[in-house]
């Protein structure tokens, strides 16, 4: 009776709108930073009257006549556009940055798994003292001392962000060693890497990509903080988390300057977040039933 209403529960409405939403507020944001710059100037280019386009608020036109959705910042460049061209790095940061900690702890977690012993509790060890320590204070000693700018970021972001995959494929592939098909590979001289490889890491991937999941939008919070901080992307590249610092002196005159490209960040990591919860809850699913 209970796994039928967990089951039920997560066939219901609100399960299966969630993913939904998610993603296709995700895609539209992707979509989005991809056409909006290339169709369009923020106008950091064209000089002019900076006096007759700057602080115009949403949905007004500045002295020259031109209408601007969400506004113009202190020095006259349109925020419409200028959201969308922080998008690209801020999405892509955040993408790249858990794709690449997820891939560090899918490896390191297949391989502690897999061989087990003393190189098992090394890695385990490692992980375990990286986690005691709070990532954003690695993050902030890191960056310091690589300096900022967008490869040092990414960097970061996949240097201190795999502990966690590590740990969940390594559970999966240490449960799946002791399955009988891995034994019978072993015996009738199937290499060992081959069986790990075909057989026992594709069903690992799961949690996997949960987790991964669940740290874009992580990442790109995170990313938002050492930008905002002055330790991430600097300008004039525009990200959210700088967009957010440069209006923080506006918040009484211009309070749209960073009330957007905050709204943006909040949206993102609530879809990403949804969206991991979602497929998290599936990946269960499945295995109750």
């Amino acid at each position: 009776m209970t796994v039928g209403l967990v089951s039920a529960a997560r066939s219901g409405p609100v399960f299966e709108r969630a993913p939904r939403w998610a993603a296709g507020v995700l895609l539209a944001m992707t979509v989005a930073a991809i056409v909006v710059p290339t169709l369009a100037s923020d106008g950091s280019r064209d000089i002019g009257d900076v006096l007759a386009t700057r602080l115009v608020p949403p949905f007004s036109r500045d002295g020259r006549g031109v209408w601007h959705l969400l506004g113009t910042d202190a020095f006259g460049r349109d925020l419409w556009v200028r959201l969308w061209t922080g998008a690209r790095i801020s999405l892509g940061v955040g993408v790249t940055g858990s794709a690449l900690s997820g891939a560090l702890g899918i490896l390191l977690g297949a391989i502690a798994g897999w061989r087990g012993g003393v190189i098992d509790r090394a890695i385990v060890a490692f992980g375990d003292a990286l986690l005691a320590i709070p990532r954003l204070v690695l993050l902030l000693v890191i960056a310091s001392l690589w300096g900022p700018g967008l490869g040092v970021v990414i960097s970061v972001l996949g240097l201190t962000g795999w502990m966690s995959v590590m740990r969940l494929v390594r559970a999966d592939v240490q449960g799946a060693r002791a399955l009988a098909f891995v034994e019978a590979a072993n015996a009738l001289g199937v290499p060992s890497w081959r069986v790990l490889q075909r057989h026992v890491l594709p069903n690992a991937l799961g949690s996997a990509l949960v987790a991964i999941t669940l740290g874009v939008g992580n990442a790109i919070l995170l990313e938002s903080g050492l930008s905002f901080l002055g330790l991430g992307i600097q300008p004039p590249a525009s990200s959210w988390g700088n967009m957010i610092a440069g209006g923080r002196e506006w918040l009484l005159v211009a309070p749209w300057i960073a009330l957007m490209p905050g709204l943006a960040l909040v949206l993102t990591v609530v879809a990403c977040t949804a969206l991991g919860d979602a497929l998290g809850d599936r990946r269960t699913g499945s295995d109750i039933r």
